[in-house]
């Protein structure tokens, strides 16, 4: 099964795929051609071979029935060698198949994968093909109302490449203001949900419901348990404490600077959590951390 993170951020290509016209732009020059609307095609790429060839997702952008671009949307979590021979399959393939420029946009979610994704692949003599691809530094910081009610995808996605960025907790808190009467707003919210850390995830809840935030969208409930067991673990309880904190300013309760101390001292994930779902409901400080 594909992991939460790879399918979360395809998802929001089937539901907005004028997203790849958006995004291209952040990360090439290469001009985008005239077109009136932008639409889902077959990832399938059959071969002679019995190999299988299928992409994440593959949007083309059109005026009327005549496509003008098409796009293979690849999401890769880390360096994969494999795909220096799949990838060329993909262009090849789809380009004979609609008669109309290609082009590959890779988004990974870390630099580290990114770089080893530009690599220029060599296919034949006179032949390189130059993925074009979008690390978290390329995915803008949608802390803007209006971004979100008019480009709720960009947000989603905004609030997945930086969910361990220090401007996580505004990007979460415009979202969760805004996009939930969104068209698919409740669905994104549990997407965004399915992926963040603990004490992210903490925070985010506390800003929708005082209770347990239950999910509201199939995609959710499904890969949901599946996202606990693949939860990032380097600098969770450092997360979890900074989450504390922020969820205990955003509704107004007074941290002494001891207490404070405290929770930074803490190092005991579920003392942590305990903390964080008391916060959720509490008025005063004590209420939390009172023994």
């Amino acid at each position: 099964m594909p992991s939460v993170l790879h399918e979360v951020v395809i998802d929001l290509f089937r539901h907005r795929p004028q997203l790849v016209a958006e995004l291209l732009p952040l990360v090439t020059d290469i001009p985008l051609p005239e077109f009136d609307h932008a639409r889902l095609e077959s990832g399938d790429c059959p071969d002679i071979d019995p190999t299988e060839y299928r992409a994440d997702a593959v949007i083309v952008l059109a005026t009327g029935t005549t496509p003008q671009l098409a796009a293979v949307v690849e999401v890769q979590l880390r360096p994969d060698p494999d795909k220096g021979w799949s990838w060329p399959v993909y262009l090849t393939t789809l380009r004979a198949r609609l008669r109309c420029d290609t082009v590959l946009l890779v988004l990974c979610p870390n630099e580290h994968t990114a770089a080893r994704c530009r690599r220029p692949i060599p296919v034949a003599p006179g032949f390189v093909l130059t993925p074009i691809v979008m690390s978290p530094s390329d995915v803008p910081i949608v802390t803007d109302a209006r971004v979100v009610t008019e480009n709720p995808e960009l947000a989603v996605l905004s609030a997945v490449a930086h969910r361990n960025a220090p401007e996580r907790d505004a990007i979460l808190a415009t979202l969760a203001a805004n996009v939930v009467d969104a068209p698919n707003g409740e669905m994104y919210i549990d997407l965004v949900m399915a992926v963040l850390p603990r004490a992210a995830r903490h925070f985010l809840e506390s800003l929708m419901t005082a209770g347990t935030y239950k999910y509201k969208s199939e995609f959710a409930r499904r890969y949901f348990s599946q996202g606990e067991a693949e939860g990032e673990v380097k600098g969770e309880v450092k997360g979890e404490a900074k989450a504390l904190l922020a969820v205990l300013r955003s509704r107004g309760i007074a941290v002494d600077e001891p207490t404070a101390a405290r929770v930074g001292a803490c190092t005991d994930i579920e003392q942590l959590d305990v903390w964080l779902d008391k916060a959720a409901t509490a008025c005063f400080a004590n209420e939390v951390f009172g023994d």
